[in-house]
């Protein structure tokens, strides 16, 4: 299981280099400056970084499926892709549930730390710092969650 989860881990620091070039490039370019998301009944409002780190980690999580079918997990290939597929994305999109939160609420309050503690850094470089540190803890935490649960669930053919 230590090398699956190694591979796993290369294969997710594969997807985060894809997740961060994404959310970056799209914060960078101001694709959706100012856009929010209200959820259904008004429950929860998705700001610009959660919109962008939802698209980053979709297509790292496409990234991901390829690489842990055929290198991390390549004896899981006894399932059908079609069901494989349904199965890492359902997972995944639970991890995008817990991943958003923390995205959306520690983005700001680590900038405005980064802020604090090095004031002479300004506002945006502040600001992009504590999205990319809230960026880095989700992947992390979502990490762990995805390994587990597709290890036992996604690809529970192999031994």
């Amino acid at each position: 299981e230590f090398k699956r989860f190694t591979k796993f881990a290369i294969v997710g620091a594969i997807g985060f280099i894809i997740d961060a070039g994404t959310v970056n490039g799209l914060l960078k370019l101001g694709v959706f400056d100012g856009a929010t998301l209200t959820l259904p009944l008004g429950i929860v409002t998705i700001t610009e970084v959660g919109i962008v780190g939802a698209l980053g980690f979709t297509f790292a999580v496409s990234s991901n499926f390829v690489w842990n079918r055929y290198w991390t997990y390549p004896d899981s290939r006894s399932k059908r892709i079609g069901g494989q597929l349904v199965t890492f994305f359902f997972v995944n999109l639970i991890g995008l549930l817990i991943r958003i939160p923390i995205l959306e609420g520690l983005s700001r309050p680590f900038g405005r730390l980064v802020e604090a503690v090095v004031p002479a850094i300004g506002p945006d470089p502040a600001a992009w710092l504590g999205v990319n540190a809230a960026l880095v803890l989700a992947v992390i935490v979502v990490m762990f969650w995805n390994f587990f649960v597709n290890r036992y669930w996604t690809y529970n053919d192999i031994e």
